[in-house]
């Protein structure tokens, strides 16, 4: 690490312990983001360990819905988000006021269903669900559901389409993906497997259909990680997630190797959300204690689907494809 950077991450650590703070970062942070958090994790592990956090301030490294849901799960914490413009595609593919037409919609016709609705989406879009989930534990979410209902999933139209697969379930799909994950190339992908005819490719639910045509395995980043870990041999793994995810893989199995699947013209398709967070906003945000993430009313309503989609799932039977 360059010895500013260096500095800049020592300066943390003695912010850290000045305002008893506790740093979360998701694994599509940068590896020096990563390497100075307390907790890593994908949405679903930082949503449940944000409720252990003991010290009174949490420093959410994400983007935004992910330091709301740790608001909402901690309403007494103070929760900082070094900056307050990383944002989702996802979460803009869904205004609540167009979900809220929509379900309408569907009741005059009457449709019974209930919405799942996952955890990359707005409070206010989590306050209209009855349902949020992960990619790490939707499956279950899912197949617990009583048959009678439908099942309006929102906003990600790859991760409902996936789910719908592996569960049987028909859904009502939102027109919503990931910019991340949308943009892997398939046609880079096949030429990779050629180049790396041993290779076993793992890919995220959120990737498109063609993507996940080609995996020999599907799952959120927790899951990939379990994954990865079961390989005591060297192997070689292209990965079709966030290139940041290459770092917490590395850090643990280095006797891998890991290949990124390009995008549409580079292998740089880096979230540019979470690519806004940076050690120098860290400490700032550590210093003067902005930007706050402040209660809102629409987090009582989503707080309490949060709590039993995340902190109390439903339970159901054990089956060979979970997570």
């Amino acid at each position: 690490m360059p010895a500013v950077l260096d500095d800049i991450s020592t300066e943390i650590l003695n912010l850290k312990k000045k305002i008893g703070a506790t740093i979360l970062a998701h694994y599509y942070q940068e590896g020096e983001i990563q390497e100075l958090a307390d907790i890593t994790g994908d949405s679903l592990k930082l949503a449940r360990e944000a409720t252990k956090v003991d010290t009174p301030v949490i420093v959410f490294c994400g983007v935004l819905f992910m330091a709301e849901t740790a608001k909402m799960l901690n309403p007494t914490k103070k929760v900082l988000l070094p900056d307050l413009k990383a944002g989702c595609s996802l979460v803009d593919s869904c205004p609540p006021d167009k979900l809220h037409r929509y379900q309408e919609m569907l009741r005059e016709n009457g449709r019974k269903f209930q919405t799942v609705t996952y955890i990359n989406s707005s409070a206010a879009v989590k306050a209209l669900s009855d349902w949020v989930v992960t990619s790490g534990n939707a499956e279950e979410v899912v197949r617990k559901i009583p048959a009678e209902y439908e099942i309006l999933f929102v906003p990600d139209k790859h991760l409902g389409r996936y789910l719908s697969e592996v569960t049987g379930r028909q859904m009502i799909l939102w027109d919503g993906s990931c910019m991340v994950h949308e943009i892997f190339s398939v046609h880079d992908l096949v030429r990779m497997k050629k180049l790396h005819p041993g290779a076993q490719v793992i890919a995220h639910p959120e990737c498109p259909k063609n993507i996940l045509e080609h995996a020999e395995f599907i799952g959120g980043t927790e899951a990939m990680i379990k994954h990865v870990g079961s390989f005591k041999d060297p192997v070689e793994f292209i990965v079709a997630t966030e290139p940041n995810m290459m770092w917490q893989l590395e850090s643990r199995f280095k006797q891998h190797k890991y290949l990124p699947v390009p995008g549409i013209t580079c292998a740089c398709n880096k979230c540019p959300h979470m690519a806004l967070n940076t050690l120098e906003k860290i400490r700032d945000c550590m210093k003067t204690g902005q930007p706050e993430i402040l209660w809102q009313p629409e987090f009582d309503k989503a707080k309490e689907v949060l709590a039993k989609s995340l902190l109390n799932p439903p339970a159901t039977k054990p089956h060979p494809q979970g997570d």
